[in-house]
């Protein structure tokens, strides 16, 4: 196995044999396109347009917290019901799921038994951490993504839903509460970008640490101070490829986000201009989105080289 050399952010070639023929495969941009065929050199199949099958985004210019806020507050829940209700019942199985199988470290088991009750920090940590582990060690149950991960949506919705239900917020609510965080979740994610090594859970994580202050009634300033606090803490993760372990960084996230949703009820939050932070909140998510999109590139194909044991030369 060798690492290609590519500009692309996707890009795969897989070459099989038989005797002594040779056919290769290759694919670009998504997961699901392929873009070249060949057979012992002879090309069979060719499409170099990859655009055309990167999907149809909707423009997200307008997105902002602000603007996220006030639609969350006032979108027709009967246009957002049936979505949700999946979301709700799909994740909360995949994470029962963790809770009662043998998955990997089986790590939602050991944080709760670790912290005994634990209480609803640990609760949510661990509801959502199996839920990845038992998702990313081979359970077939389905979920409902975000940005084309199932991490990203069990950590933009599983936490959510436990609060809810925790501190007794009603349906409508809760509902709102979802929409919050799956587009701020979205909305960091658009900046970044579709494939990086900036963990996608630290967006997801936030996310839901926001929408927590959301549901406790916290103005628009300390849902800033949530997102400011835990960008401020964990943007620092890297992805190195979904696998087991993606439920332990959910967890570290979580962890962040919640810490960062506690100190924003009490007004407090690290100053604009610390290390990444910028003067407001657009330009700090921005900011993040820089890192992950550009920053992280070289870290992308670094990561790489270490998961195929290519020596680096000084």
């Amino acid at each position: 196995m060798l690492h290609l050399d590519s500009s692309l952010l996707l890009h795969v070639i897989v070459e099989v044999y038989k005797g002594e023929h040779v056919a290769t495969a290759e694919i670009t941009e998504a997961h699901t396109h392929i873009s070249k065929i060949t057979k012992d050199g002879q090309v069979l199949f060719y499409e170099p347009d990859n655009n055309k099958y990167l999907g149809k985004f909707t423009n997200r210019d307008n997105l902002s917290v602000c603007r996220i806020y006030e639609f969350a507050n006032t979108v027709e829940i009967a246009e957002v019901k049936d979505l949700l209700d999946l979301q709700i019942e799909y994740n909360m199985a995949m994470a029962q799921e963790g809770l009662t199988g043998k998955y990997g470290l089986g790590i939602g088991k050991v944080i709760l038994r670790s912290h005994g009750d634990g209480g609803l920090d640990r609760k949510i940590k661990a509801y959502t951490a199996a839920g990845s582990e038992a998702r990313m060690s081979g359970s077939a149950l389905p979920v409902v993504t975000n940005s084309g991960s199932g991490n990203q949506g069990m950590a933009s919705s599983i936490p959510i839903v436990m609060y809810a239900e925790e501190m007794g917020i009603n349906q409508e609510k809760l509902y709102r509460g979802l929409v919050f965080s799956n587009l701020i979740t979205i909305h960091q994610k658009t900046l970044i970008g579709r494939l990086s090594a900036f963990c996608g859970v630290v967006s997801a994580s936030c996310a839901s640490g926001a929408a927590m202050t959301y549901l406790s009634n916290g103005t628009l300033d300390q849902i800033n101070m949530t997102i400011t606090n835990t960008l401020a803490n964990v943007s620092g993760i890297v992805c190195d490829g979904a696998k087991a372990s993606c439920g332990a960084k959910i967890a570290s996230s979580l962890d962040a986000a919640i810490m960062a949703h506690h100190l924003a009820m009490e007004n407090q939050s690290y100053r604009p201009r610390t290390g990444i932070l910028k003067d407001d909140i657009e330009a700090t998510i921005a900011a993040i989105g820089r890192l992950g999109k550009y920053g992280m590139h070289g870290t992308d194909k670094e990561i790489l080289d270490i998961m195929l044991n290519v020596e680096r030369t000084v």
